[in-house]
């Protein structure tokens, strides 16, 4: 089961990390129909997309393509609401959390699948704090909830607020690590992390992404990962909710 746990976490950050984003999003789910507790997969999940998405974000300071006044709020609000969100699964029934995962899933997909820009739009250039930290705050609570990065609620949210796509990916992979990791250090703290399987997921992952960065830069149009990334992430959906019900 190690050897298909390490197969599968190569492909998925592979695969999402065409799209530029944390791949925890469809591992957890798989985890949990592999039989290992949501409770289990979640820190997996969070470890797993602090190593694979630091990469991305190295790589975006080094190029100067990072915007560093319009993440701050946002880095700082996950941060702090994803160690609420991890402490609020004692309270909150595993049947919930799933059902959220799936809505959360199925957003994701629809937004990948039909939000569009316009091409002429004028992107905004201000730096909307409130706005910023509302949804570093979102975020941070989902990511600790779902054991996910956030990263799915704050690009398309971004997007609702008119900021351009390029700068939104570089903030979204700048700050997913911070809200992961937070997440991660409160389900380690309340003894809830399987260091074996962490171990061997994250190494396919970092792997994974590197390649899948790579691939995408040279042979893929963002039009198409878009959509094959919807197309994945509803399919999780759906066969989640046959779990549930």
């Amino acid at each position: 089961m190690d050897y298909l746990i390490f197969i599968i976490s190569f492909f998925a950050s592979f695969i999402f990390s065409l799209g530029g984003i944390g791949a925890a999003i469809v591992l957890i789910p798989i985890l949990v129909w592999f039989g290992i507790p949501i409770s289990t997969a979640k820190p997996v999940g969070l470890f797993y997309n602090t190593v694979s998405l630091t990469g991305a974000s190295i790589h975006n300071i080094k190029h100067k393509l990072l915007d560093f006044k319009l993440g701050i709020p946002i880095i700082v609000f996950s941060f702090l609401f994803a160690i609420l969100g991890a402490w609020l699964t004692k309270f909150i029934p595993s049947k919930f959390i799933l059902i959220l995962f799936i809505a959360f899933l199925v957003f994701s997909g629809l937004m990948f699948l039909f939000f569009k820009k316009k091409e002429q739009e004028e992107y905004r250039d201000d730096k909307p704090w409130f706005s910023l930290s509302l949804i570093g705050a979102v975020a941070g609570i989902l990511s600790g909830l779902l054991g996910i990065g956030g990263g799915g609620i704050i690009s398309p949210l971004m997007l609702m607020l008119g900021f351009h796509p390029k700068k939104i990916t570089t903030i979204t992979a700048f700050v997913v690590p911070f809200s992961s990791f937070s997440g991660f250090l409160t389900y380690w703290m309340m003894g809830k992390a399987d260091w074996k399987l962490i171990l061997i997921a994250s190494v396919a992952g970092v792997m994974g992404a590197s390649l899948g960065t790579w691939f995408m830069q040279k042979n893929l149009q963002p039009k198409t990962v878009k959509k094959i990334l919807a197309i994945i992430l509803i399919l999780m959906a759906v066969k989640l909710i046959f779990k549930v019900i």
